[in-house]
């Protein structure tokens, strides 16, 4: 495919100019950014940092649809299975965390691949977010939850778009987790949540998957259930046995929630995976809304680097020789 062929002349590039070169594989879940970002490693001699909030988590790998030690074929992996469930992980942590690891790579002389489809943790690493450092406030956090649960996420999300406008441009009014450390770090931090940007440290290649809408949708679905058929259920039910809280961020992933709902007998498994799928399609939905806004990304069609990576594994037929 002609994007190897653009990407080893940026590799060539970045280092007759003593650049330090950075690739990004990005896309909606289910596009197929795993397989993608592995190929990628093998060519080029990389190493891949996961930009997924959720599977920095240890004991969280079927709902996170984590690569496996099995399936990883030999390529260091990082930001994987760091943190118990109940650990706090902020932006913040993520990237100090992602840069510690790509300065290794760099160090290593192999290729730093950032993959992922949580676009927040990306901005920080592409855009070299200046984020504030605000520990965080537990008695105050306490209370926006209270609110949360009592006035409903508009409302929550209607104080920071009052308090800090910026922020709230950035923030699903859903996604309460962020709004609520958004709030801490304005109120407790007396400044706004603006995460500004510098100079970008990294000579970026990235690289985007794009589907048709519907085949992404079909995608999807087809994912839930096979995440169910290899155990989704019980695996939400040793995390809840291990004693972790069901409220914990960690937990309230798209996949957790809805089982977690089953579990306590509130729906069938039935209306459980149609509301996983459901979810998951609008959160796939605001990550192609993200990843629209991004530059200079060279977008592939999904079709097409399946068949690639299918014709990948195909057994290559022995000539013989002439005689």
């Amino acid at each position: 495919m002609e994007i190897f062929q653009q990407l080893n002349e940026f590799i060539d590039r970045t280092s007759a100019e003593g650049k330090k070169p950075l690739v990004v594989i990005l896309g909606a879940t289910a596009s197929g950014k795993t397989a993608l970002s592995l190929c990628v490693a093998k060519m080029f001699g990389g190493e891949i940092i996961s930009a997924d909030s959720r599977q920095i988590y240890k004991y969280m790998d079927i709902g996170t649809d984590k690569i496996m030690p099995a399936q990883q074929e030999g390529t260091p992996h990082h930001l994987l299975n760091e943190l118990e469930p109940n650990q706090e992980f902020t932006v913040s942590d993520f990237k100090r965390m992602a840069m510690k690891a790509i300065e290794e790579i760099l160090r290593r002389r192999h290729l730093p691949i950032l993959t992922g489809g949580t676009g927040l943790y990306l901005n920080t690493i592409l855009q070299n977010y200046q984020i504030p450092r605000v520990p965080p406030q537990h008695d105050l956090r306490f209370q926006l939850q209270k609110y949360y649960e009592q006035y409903g996420a508009n409302q929550l999300f209607k104080i920071l778009q009052e308090k800090d406008p910026e922020a709230a441009a950035r923030i699903h009014p859903n996604n309460v987790r962020y709004v609520i450390r958004a709030l801490e770090i304005n109120i407790a931090g007396n400044t706004p949540k603006v995460d500004e940007k510098a100079e970008p440290l990294f000579e970026v290649f990235s690289v985007g998957i794009e589907w048709p809408r519907e085949t992404l949708y079909e995608r999807i679905n087809g994912r839930v259930d096979e995440l169910v058929h290899r155990g989704l259920v019980n695996e939400v039910k040793t995390l809840l046995m291990k004693g972790f809280d069901e409220k914990i961020p960690a937990m309230s992933s798209i996949g957790y929630q809805e089982i977690i709902n089953y579990v306590r007998g509130n729906c069938t498994l039935e209306e459980a995976v149609e509301e996983i799928k459901k979810n998951t399609r609008n959160y796939a939905k605001r990550q192609l809304t993200w990843f629209r806004h991004y530059q200079d990304v060279h977008w592939l069609k999904g079709e097409d680097i399946e068949a690639f990576l299918q014709a990948q594994k195909q057994p290559t037929a022995l000539i013989p020789n002439p005689q």
